[in-house]
């Protein structure tokens, strides 16, 4: 079967049902719902209309007056809004299993999703893709997925699973597929690889997602023209200018680590905000629990002064109309009945959302049960095999020292600087008094013992290390510290637990939170996960670190596409060429 014709059959609506909403819609016969004395939100003509929306068979039948409805839901003073839609996101970085996932998302008006697998495909390849996708199938809300496109993200990283254009192909046939995920591979692309080729073709006819963190000029030129169609990863007007009059469409990004709104806000106008969409990228388990998703970036947003509607369109219409998610995105007939009643627009408050024409959340908790993920993935565990290591292991010779990692505190970007760096018998150290640590990456999936050793600036430790199994996107061992000692035990305590999130020092454990599913996710409920993160987060910043996520960043430390300077297994790649003094 081609990936038309599974298209084609994944829209195809039973008569009796069409006949159904056509006579709700004619007043023939009385709806199964209706939202009765509710502002409708409508995201295709811009305006707010006071209306009743009626809902047969999990559809919208009709937008109007007096209709109906075997139930009835008062709506009186609130907005009646479609669902959110996040444009681009890595459900991983959650550090839950998916059905916790959308315990943290749904109660905040997220309705659907465009996720991209690419951390547990970086492990475990198809089989953790489909892991996902098996278990968001039936969860009250829409995932609809990309495959990735960079696994590994380049050749300077060692991941578990390589996936060739071959399996892309594969995996572009699946009926949740939207599009290609995101290219990050910008310097393969840029010099004609033909695998990145290939894997652009498979495509043809879905949206291919782009990732080209500060390309420009004629470079930027060559690849919008080479297929991607999207980005995500400008910080500041000029280069998301640049990459709108390309053609791509701006994903504003604004997750736990990476935040670009405010910067890229200014951008968005009466001519520009068609082409431009929310997305989170990664937002982890206590962020979402106690901020919120697109519903906190959507806040922030019209706190700024961004137009209410406007902005809903942004994270609703916008995204759907991009991604071809037909059928959602907008209050119409036709569409699916996913809806957020809000109270309170300026804080988006969200008293309840509804998924196919059921309410599934009220008043910030989910009210239909979702599975426990306590035995989920039994396939994707003990994925981390670790040779072993020594302190000879992470040893740093002065010439390989030249240059630091300096981190941007909100921002993956880093900067590469040239430092002198405190050398003792022979070999040099971790200097906390100049917050010159070392950035440890250790090849943790084939037990091949390599390992990266560099220097960062940034994250302030006086004392200690911090070590984590999620390192974007090969998803090795990285680790920073102040000794040697500490930077072992907290890798051997992240490595023997078969994969989690570990703070040590002075030889003693001052925080651990395990992750057994693919080194990446914990089996353990949202509330529990979170909270535990958050006490490790806090136990990083009493040992001096000065970040609001310090595990957050430490993950992006070894992602080999994101200038300038990186440190994976294979040592430190400088991904500049301008002068570094």
């Amino acid at each position: 079967m081609t990936r038309d014709a599974v298209h084609r059959e994944s829209v195809v609506e039973p008569l009796e049902m069409w006949r159904r909403r056509l006579a709700v819609a004619q007043r023939q016969a009385p709806a199964d719902l209706v939202v009765r004395g509710g502002t409708v939100v409508n995201v295709h003509s811009g305006e707010l209309l006071r209306r009743d929306v009626a809902i047969i068979d999990g559809r919208i039948a009709a937008i109007g007056e007096g209709y109906e409805g075997r139930q009835t839901i008062d709506a009186t003073g609130m907005l009646v809004a479609p669902s959110f839609i996040d444009g681009h996101v890595h459900v991983e970085s959650a550090l839950v299993w998916v059905s916790e996932f959308a315990r943290a998302v749904v109660p905040r008006g997220t309705g659907a999703v465009v996720t991209d697998p690419h951390e547990i495909a970086n492990v475990a390849g198809l089989a953790g893709m489909a892991a996902l996708r098996d278990a968001a199938r039936d969860l009250p809300m829409r995932f609809a997925f990309t495959v990735p496109s960079c696994v590994p993200a380049s050749a300077a990283e060692s991941p578990g699973v390589t996936l060739g254009p071959d399996v892309v192909a594969e995996a572009l046939a699946w009926p949740e597929v939207v599009g290609l995920g995101e290219m990050m591979d910008f310097p393969g692309l840029l010099a004609g690889n033909a695998d990145i080729a290939a894997k652009l073709t498979s495509a043809a006819g879905l949206r291919r997602d782009g990732h080209a963190p500060g390309l420009g000029g004629d470079a930027l030129q060559a690849y919008a023209g080479a297929g991607p169609t999207s980005d995500h990863e400008s910080t500041s007007v000029e280069e998301a200018r640049d990459k709108l009059r390309a053609g791509l469409m701006l994903m504003i990004r604004e997750g736990s680590t990476e935040q670009n709104l405010h910067d890229l806000l200014p951008l968005v106008t009466d001519a520009t905000y068609p082409r431009a969409c929310f997305a989170s990228d990664d937002r982890d388990c206590h962020t979402l629990l106690h901020r919120g998703h697109i519903d906190d970036i959507l806040r922030q947003a019209i706190a700024a002064g961004l137009d209410p509607v406007r902005a809903i369109r942004m994270a609703t219409w916008n995204t759907a109309d991009y991604w071809r998610l037909d059928g959602i995105g907008a209050v119409a007939p036709g569409y699916h009945a996913n809806l957020v009643l809000i109270s309170d627009l300026a804080a988006v408050t969200v008293a309840a959302t509804l998924y196919q024409g059921d309410v599934v959340a009220e008043d910030g908790r989910m009210v239909v049960p979702l599975p426990t993920p306590a035995d989920a993935a039994p396939g994707l565990r003990e994925t981390v095999r670790v040779a072993p290591l020594t302190t000879r292991d992470l040893r740093l010779a002065p010439e390989d020292a030249r240059l630091a990692v300096q981190v941007t505190p909100g921002q993956i970007v880093t900067t590469a600087i040239a430092v002198e760096p405190l050398v003792i018998d022979g070999w040099v150290r971790a200097d906390p008094s100049r917050d010159l640590l070392k950035l440890v990456s250790v090849e943790r999936h084939h037990a091949t013992g390599r390992v990266g050793v560099g220097l960062v600036r940034g994250f302030g430790l006086r004392s200690g290390a911090l070590a984590s199994t999620i390192a974007h996107d090969a998803h090795n061992i990285v680790a920073v510290g102040t000794n040697e000692t500490d930077l072992l035990g907290a890798i051997a305590l992240v490595a023997e637990s078969q994969g989690g999130l570990a703070v040590v020092a002075d030889g003693r454990i001052l925080g651990h939170l395990p992750l057994p599913i693919a080194g990446l996710l914990s089996d353990g409920p949202l509330a529990e996960v979170a909270a535990g993160y958050a006490e490790l987060e806090a136990a990083a910043r009493v040992l001096g670190s000065p970040l609001d996520s310090p595990f957050g960043l430490l993950a992006f430390m070894s992602l080999s596409v994101i200038p300038e300077i990186r440190v994976t297994d294979r040592g430190t790649l400088v991904l500049t060429d301008r002068p570094i003094d």
